[in-house]
C-alpha cells in the first residue's frame, strides 16, 4: 500500500521562510531578488547564522531582517542544539526552513518533517554527503571529468544531503573547466531552481509518496 502525505500550505499570504546560513548569504540575497522583482512571494521574518562571522549576516541586517546566531558549540549536543533553532522558527511562525549553504547537521523535529528545504550543488547522490560542501563539490565534479553537474533541491533529514529530491537542474561541464567556473555556473541554476521549488511548495503541489518527492502538474 502507497504512503501518500499531500504538502498544502496553499496559504492566502506570502510564505514565511526561516533561512539558515554558513557563508556569504547569496542565497540569501536570491531570495530577497526574486521577491522584489515579484517573482517570490514570500517574507523572511528569521535569519540564522552558524557562526558570528557569516557575511550573510551583514546582508540580513542591512535588508532589515532579523538574524540569530546559534553556535554548534555552544550546546551540549546536536538535540539541544536543534531544539534552539527550531524553538525560534516555531516563534517566527515559519512555514519553511530553507537552509542557504547551511553546513552544521540538524536534528528536524517531527513538527518540522518535510518542511526544512536544502540545496546541494551538485546532482544527488553523486558528490554528496558528510565533506562534500561548497568549492569542495566542484573540486571533486573537475577531478573525476565528469560531463554534467548540476543542483538538487531536496528535503532535509537528519543526514546529510539525504531525504526525498524535488527537484534537480543540469549544468554541462567543459574538460578545460576550472572549479570556479563550475562552481558559478551551478549558482547560476540554483538560483532558478531553489524558488521555483519553493513556489511549488507553497502552492501545494509537492506530494511525499513511499517517501518520494512527487510534483503535481
Amino acid at each position: 500500500m502507497n504512503a501518500e502525505l499531500t504538502l498544502s500550505p496553499i496559504l492566502n499570504r506570502p510564505l514565511k521562510l526561516a533561512v539558515l546560513i554558513s557563508g556569504g548569504g547569496t542565497t540569501l540575497t536570491n531570495f530577497l531578488e526574486k521577491q522584489a522583482a515579484g517573482e517570490l512571494e514570500i517574507e523572511v521574518p528569521l535569519v540564522i547564522a552558524s557562526r558570528p562571522d557569516c557575511g550573510g549576516i551583514v546582508k540580513a541586517k542591512a535588508a532589515g531582517l532579523r538574524c540569530e546566531v546559534i553556535i554548534r558549540r555552544d550546546y551540549p549536543d546536536i538535540h539541544a542544539f536543534s531544539t534552539a533553532i527550531f524553538d525560534l522558527c516555531r516563534e517566527a511562525e515559519v512555514d519553511l526552513v530553507t537552509l542557504a549553504g547551511y553546513l552544521s547537521l540538524i536534528y528536524i523535529p517531527d513538527d518540522f518533517q518535510y518542511r526544512v528545504m536544502n540545496i546541494h550543488p551538485a546532482l544527488i547522490p553523486a558528490f554528496c554527503g558528510h565533506g562534500f560542501y561548497g568549492h569542495k563539490v566542484h573540486e571533486a565534479v573537475v577531478a573525476r571529468g565528469v560531463k554534467v553537474s548540476g543542483c538538487t533541491v531536496h528535503f532535509a533529514d537528519n543526514e546529510y544531503d539525504h531525504g526525498p529530491i524535488i527537484g534537480q537542474q543540469t549544468v554541462p561541464v567543459k574538460g578545460t573547466d576550472t572549479p570556479d567556473q563550475v562552481a558559478a555556473n551551478v549558482f547560476q541554476a540554483e538560483c532558478e531552481l531553489y524558488p521555483q521549488m519553493i513556489r511549488l511548495f507553497a502552492a501545494g503541489k509537492i506530494k511525499i509518496v513511499n517517501r518520494r518527492a512527487v510534483i503535481e502538474e
